[in-house]
């Protein structure tokens, strides 16, 4: 829900440099986690690969009416891609570390810190963008509106990042006008640095969101990767 800026994550750069619930027929229904669908750091979750997901969007077919800026001083070159059952967008990954306060997240380690996020834990509280892989989507606006393409809170999201994959959930919006965010722990997740003041990944991070999936709770990260890889497998056969 914060309005970082391209110029401030640069000028802290410099420094270091010198130094709702869904029908149950939306989704398949969440099975064990696969052995290897842990969270662990630059390791893939799931079964599916990640070269088996970016074949399935090497080609875009727009459904944003418009394009998204990557930061507040670049242009906009990107656009929202439509697949069935699926939404997808390729852009770079700034650090959101909005929501609860945690050691790694609060107003001392992120100058954009807000202790809030705009979709909620089970129990009411905001998420742990420390321990919570989730993903930013841009606020609602003429240039697209995740509501209406089957997007909720909660809804799983698959993030390519080179030969990784980690399932995350739809947990913020962000800016109408910007695109590429995630939470701290999406990024550490990935191999990305998730320093939230001059962490992220420039490009090359792919996101595919799965249209009326929900994980249960929102805040159970393992829920979201059993469900996610299911749905993962199949996007690959329906696309």
């Amino acid at each position: 829900m914060r309005r970082r800026t391209f110029a401030l994550a640069t000028a802290a750069g410099t420094a270091l440099l010198a130094a709702a619930a869904l029908p149950a027929t939306a989704q398949p229904a969440a099975t064990s986690a696969p052995a290897d669908a842990v969270s662990r750091l630059g390791v893939t979750e799931g079964s599916v690969s990640a070269a088996d997901l970016l074949a399935k969007v090497t080609d875009c077919s727009q459904i944003s009416h418009g394009k998204y800026r990557t930061d507040e001083e670049t242009s906009a070159t990107v656009p929202v891609c439509g697949k069935k059952n699926a939404v997808f967008w390729k852009a770079d990954m700034d650090i959101d570390c909005d929501g609860q306060v945690t050691a790694k997240c609060n107003k001392d380690t992120d100058p954009w810190f807000q202790p809030d996020t705009r979709f909620h834990q089970s129990n009411g509280k905001p998420l742990n963008a420390e321990k919570l892989p989730y993903v930013v989507v841009p606020s609602v606006s003429g240039i697209w509106n995740y509501e209406s393409a089957g997007i909720k809170g909660g809804g799983i999201v698959a993030v390519v990042y080179k030969n990784k994959v980690e399932y995350a959930v739809v947990g913020d919006t962000g800016p109408d006008k910007i695109i590429g965010e995630a939470s701290y722990a999406a990024a550490k997740g990935l191999g990305i640095d998730p320093d939230p003041a001059t962490g992220g990944a420039e490009s090359g991070v792919t996101y595919i969101l799965f249209k009326n999936s929900q994980a249960s709770p929102i805040e159970s990260h393992s829920d979201a990767v059993s469900r996610g890889d299911a749905l993962a497998k199949k996007f690959l056969q329906e696309n």
